[in-house]
Formats: structure tokens, sequence, C-alpha cells
């Protein structure tokens, strides 16, 4: 093959990736061209960063542009600009694979329901294929920056299986991607239309956006073509606030993050004094697929001077606020900065301090303003968010502001709750915040331990997410009340408790404590204690645990890590007032009072831990108590 042709097959991701992009991006086919030109400006980006120290790299270039330009006879338009470039390796990487973890699972996931795939799809950040939705080929030829015009590389791909590349001779360094159109998309080979998307998509970029435009004379005549800027051309955080509409930080926004959705809530601004700097943050709307990927990359696009020094600058933001989207730009920080210096420089440090606290009001805001809108991301990023109290302490109550939780003063399973709302309700004389932790919502709102709660018209949280228990023990208290779980079996309601009903309870305890013995007798050493308990209504036992010791929820968490599992030791506590207890206490013969206290064991067990060791015994003595 001349000039050293290869014709490759397209990683099978890829493949998938085309097939879903074209079907689902469709109706909205237009954004290819803010991908392509968002790209362009990238490279810009990164030729600027990487001439700081190798200033040859401009080739006696530095004026960076992006072009466009159209041939409606051969139905191609063509997208180039002046930057990075690419080698023929590059290109085989970049444009042939996609090096992203987790990309199998996010392409299974797709496919399911097609009005979410767009959503996905965005966030996955296509860019460059999205050119395929309106051609049916694609060549990009490019000249990595500082190398021989003759080591310029050709990739040709018609979007299907494969991809070819080959050397070619390139003069000008950079990227030209020309895209043969498909019949039915000619509107693109429209000046005005051209203009209309650059406009609305490319108006916020630092950079030069040019389109070939034909002259005319007086008579109507063409007598040349020229190039014509047609944005702004003017970094749109460098500009001030009040000249920024909504639709241009909506679509920055989109520019940075390739998401496809608006974002929730953004936050500008410019900082002047000890530090100088300018930060642009933004909240997405939906949470991007990998964000309890360990190996997802997040954080800030990095400018230093308004010139770009990297992108996911992860030390700025803390790891709970990963989701936050934008970009800082420091006049304090070195422009040959990197990630090594970044990690132990005191500008640094301020800057992260001072964008969380700007962080997390953003959100306070949100939640008093908005609360619709503060539904929408407690729902996206709640889990994210509770992971704060544990990561960073000294703005532990600001975050535990921010959360939401289920509770027994609504009837549904929506987090609407705020530990301020519950503080605002709770009972005179009530000294705790009440919480209980569970599975699932339905187990929670549905456990015997409510029962006196309920009773009695206090107001109980309902925690039932994966991260609850480990937050717990960062979160022991707000606003000065602690944090108490209703499932321990030293809960004391202080005040709450009736006094009356007390004497009555402490004679019923004297008077059924041969009973009490019998039970501890017969469990031994299965259990840490045997006690009577005058918290419930309607069951007849449930099983606790201290205060000091490992809660049920707690443990499953540890065995779903994988971690070595301590034994759980439960109290178990009887309800005397019962009818079912009441019978079992009166039982003279030892077998049948064995098997009595056993059932009322294991279904406390089941109660509070969903499973048993061995139900198969469970099923048997229900079936021979019922049998008679």
């Amino acid at each position: 093959m001349s000039n050293n042709q290869q014709t490759l097959g397209f990683q099978t991701e890829v493949k998938q990736l085309l097939q879903l992009m074209i079907h689902s991006l469709y109706s909205n086919k237009e954004i290819f061209l803010r991908e392509l030109i968002s790209n362009a400006s990238d490279a810009a980006d990164k030729l600027r960063f990487k001439a700081l120290s190798a200033p040859e790299l401009y080739e006696g270039d530095g004026d960076l542009k992006v072009r466009i330009r159209f041939d409606e006879k051969k139905g191609t338009l063509t997208v180039s600009d002046n930057g990075i470039g690419m080698t023929r390796e590059q290109a085989m990487e970049h444009l042939g694979t996609i090096a992203k973890s987790g990309t199998k699972e996010f392409l299974t996931a797709l496919g399911q329901d097609q009005a979410k795939d767009s959503q996905l799809i965005g966030q996955f950040g296509v860019g460059f294929y999205s050119a395929f939705i309106v051609a049916d080929k694609v060549e990009v030829r490019s000249r990595a920056a500082g190398v021989p015009a003759n080591q310029g590389v050709l990739w040709t791909s018609a979007g299907e299986g494969e991809y070819s590349v080959e050397d070619i001779e390139k003069k000008e360094r950079g990227t030209e991607i020309t895209l043969f159109l498909r019949e039915d998309e000619k509107e693109f080979l429209n000046e005005w239309r051209l203009r209309e998307i650059i406009g609305k998509y490319s108006d916020h970029i630092g950079l030069p956006v040019e389109i070939l435009t034909k002259e005319f004379d007086d008579e109507g005549k063409e007598t040349g073509v020229k190039w014509e800027k047609i944005n702004k051309a003017q970094a749109l955080w460098t500009r001030a606030k009040g000249e920024i509409s909504d639709e241009e930080y909506k679509e920055f926004y989109k520019h940075i993050s390739h998401d496809f959705a608006d974002p929730l809530v953004w936050q500008h601004n410019k900082v002047e004094g000890n530090q100088e700097y300018t930060s642009l943050l933004y909240v997405p709307s939906k949470a991007p697929w990998d964000l309890f990927n360990r190996d997802q990359k997040h954080g800030l696009k990095l400018y230093v001077q308004r010139v770009f020094i990297m992108d996911d600058a992860e030390v700025f933001m803390p790891n709970y606020l990963r989701f936050m989207r934008g970009l800082l730009d420091s006049n304090d920080l070195p422009l040959n900065v990197s990630r090594e210096i970044l990690q132990d420089n005191k500008t640094t440090a301020a800057l992260r301090k001072a964008l969380t606290k700007r962080a997390l009001q953003m959100l306070e805001k949100l939640a008093k303003d908005e609360p619709e809108k503060y539904a929408l991301f407690w729902k996206e990023f709640g889990l994210v968010l509770k992971e704060g109290v544990g990561e960073d302490f000294a703005n532990r109550e600001q975050i535990a502001k921010l959360f939401r939780f289920a509770s027994t003063h609504t009837d549904s399973s929506e987090q609407t709750v705020s530990l301020e709302d519950y503080i605002a309700r709770m009972k005179e004389g009530q000294k705790a915040v009440y919480y209980i932790t569970a599975d699932s919502y339905v187990a929670a709102k549905n456990s015997p331990h409510l029962e006196l709660f309920n009773k009695k018209g206090i107001e109980v949280l309902l925690l039932s997410d994966r991260i609850d228990e480990w937050m717990l023990s960062y979160l022991t208290e707000f606003d000065g009340k602690p944090l108490q779980s209703v499932t321990k079996a030293d809960l004391d309601l202080g005040d709450l408790a009736d006094k009356a009903e007390e004497e009555k309870e402490k004679a019923q305890d004297e008077a059924l404590s041969g009973f009490v013995d019998r039970v501890k007798t017969l469990l031994g050493e299965r259990v840490k204690n045997v006690r009577l308990t005058h918290r419930l209504t309607d069951t007849p036992a449930v099983v606790s645990t201290d205060n000091d010791q490992m809660t049920t929820q707690m443990a499953k968490l540890f065995a779903m890590s994988g971690q070595p599992v301590p034994e759980v030791k439960y109290t178990f506590e009887l309800n005397p007032d019962h009818n079912l207890v009441k019978k079992v206490a009166a039982l003279a013969d030892e077998s049948a009072f064995a098997n009595w206290v056993e059932l009322l064991l294991e279904q406390a067990m089941l109660s509070e831990r969903g499973t048993l060791d061995n139900p198969a015994a469970f099923i048997k003595r229900v079936n021979t108590l019922l049998a008679g």
C-alpha cells in the first residue's frame, strides 16, 4: 500500500456508540458543528499551553483560529484549526478507540430507554463522532505542531466498521475535518444556516471562528472570497456578567462539560484582593453515568492568566463535590504549574477553600430560593453530598443543612425533610433527632421500632440509602441536638416519657422478672441480654443494639465492601402487653416454651435484618406451632 496505508477496525465500543448516537441525537443534529468547533478550540488551548515552554511550536504563526468552509458542488463541509494537531498514532488512538473506564457498562445501559439515550450520550462526550450524524464519510487531515510537513496523517471512515490511516504531506500544522454530507443534510451547505448555528453555540469561545464568505460588487457579481469572523472571540468568563445572557452561560457549560442538557444553576465570580481569580461554577441537572466510578476524572478546567493549563484539575474541589463543573482562571499561580506543584501549593489550598465555600453557598441558595429545583439536585447528587460530613470537618454543619430525608411526618418516600425542618417541629421536651436506618423506605416506615414514636406523634427520619450508616458515624449531632437511633436498647425519651406510665411499667417488670430469667437461661450466649420493652404496641418482640455497638446496617455495609464483619449481639426485647408474650410467659411445658421463644426471636431477627441464618428451621417451627 502507498503512503503506509492501513485499514483498521473500530473498537467494538466505538461501533456501538456510533449506532446509538446517530439514532439518539438525530433530532438535534446541528450540535455536530458545536462539538467540532469545541474540539478545535481545545486544540488551540493545548498548543498555547505547550508553547509556553516551547514557543517554536507556533512555527511562526501564533494567530490561532477556527475556519469553516463549504462546497455545494462536492457536498462537503470543512472545519479546520491551526492548533496542536495529531500524529498518526494519536489519530488512531483518539479517533479509533474510547479510552474510558466503564465504557462497556455504559453502552449496555443505553438503548433501554430511548428518551434517556440522548442525555446519557451527551454526558459521554461524543465530540468528533457526532460528525457521522450528518455525514456518510469523514476525512481528517492533521499534523502535530513541531513535526515535519511530511509527517501528516489522513484518517478516513464511513462510520461503520472500520477506518483507514495513511501518511500525507501537510504544510500547515493543525487539523482539518471534511464532512461528506448525506443528501438530506444539505441545509448545512448554506452560509446563513452556518452563521446561525455558530452564533448560537460558539459565541463564547475565546478564539475567532471564521467562515469563507463570497464578495460581490455593486451589481451583484461575485468578485472573490474572504474569511470573516462571526463570533465575539472573547472568552466568556472574562466578560462582565451583565453582558452575558443565560443562553450564553448554558452554551458555555455544554462546551466545557460536553453535556447536552442545560445546567441546573451556575455562579460567575471575579475576585480581587489577596487572591485574584475568576471562577465560573456549574451544577449539572443530571448525574454523569460514571459518578461512582473510582477512575472517573473530575475537576475544573484550570487557566492561569487566561492561558489554558489543564482539564480536570481535581485539587480545587473536594471529592464530595466532584459533580461540580466549570473553570478557574487564576492570576496567582505560575504559568508552568503542574499537577504535582498544585498538590503542595498554598495558593491552591486557599483557592480550594474559597471555591468549596462558594459551591456550598450556591447549593444553599438553590435550596432556599428554588426548592423544586433543589429536589431535582438532591435526587441526582444527594448520595455524593452525604460523603461530605466524613471528608470536610470544617464545613460539616453547612453540608448537613443541605441534606434531605424521608420521615414519618410525610406519607411519601421522597426525601424532602431537612434537619432544620425536623428541629423546628420537635415536641416540647424533645432533646434528640430520632432516626431509623433500614434496607428500604418500606422496611424503615414499617419497623416495629417506630410503634411508640407513632403513638406519641414523635417524628422519626427514615434512612434507607446504603451510605447512611457511614454518614451517621460522622454526623452525630446537628444544631446542638444529638442524632439518636430508635433501634438502640438504651433508648431514653427523657422528658417525653410519661411518669405515671413509668411507674406501671416498673411494677410489670418486677412481676415478670422470672419469665425474663427463664428466657435468658434458654437463649444463653446467643443474645447479649433479654429485657421487657414498653416501646411496642402491635409487635411481640424486637432485637436492638447498645449505643456503643455496631448496628445491623453498618454490619451489612462491612459485608458488602468485603470487610470482616464483627459479630453483632442483640438485646432481645419482649412486649409484656402483647397477648402472644402473655401466652408464652404462662407456658409450663418447657418444649413448647422453647419453641415459642425461638419463634419470637426469629421473627424479631427477620424484621431487623431482613434475612435469617436458617429460614428452613423457622418455617418448620411456624408449621409445627400452627398445627398445634
